[in-house]
């Protein structure tokens, strides 16, 4: 994959975690708050304190690229945003 397909490719997948995150993580932040989760492209979840562990987790039961990871009630983190600008 070249420097342009990769950029292509990380916009594509920051829009769906973006979607992913409203539909499947979002409801979390009343019980979660400040947690993480890894959502898989179908939805499930894997919440947990320790972003490490959850990330773990989920390329074994999810496989690598294909899931959302995201501090619930926090923004999006800021270094994806600029490495897509």
């Amino acid at each position: 994959m070249d420097s342009a397909q990769l950029q292509s490719w990380m916009k594509k997948r920051a829009k769906q975690d973006d979607q992913l995150y409203e539909r499947f993580g979002r409801p979390l932040e009343s019980t979660h708050q400040g947690e993480f989760v890894a959502i898989s492209d179908d939805g499930r979840t894997i919440v947990g304190s320790n972003e490490l562990a959850v990330a773990s987790q989920a390329i074994q039961q999810f496989g690598r690229g294909s899931f959302a990871l995201r501090r619930i009630g926090a923004p999006a983190e800021a270094h994806w945003r600029r490495i897509l600008e």
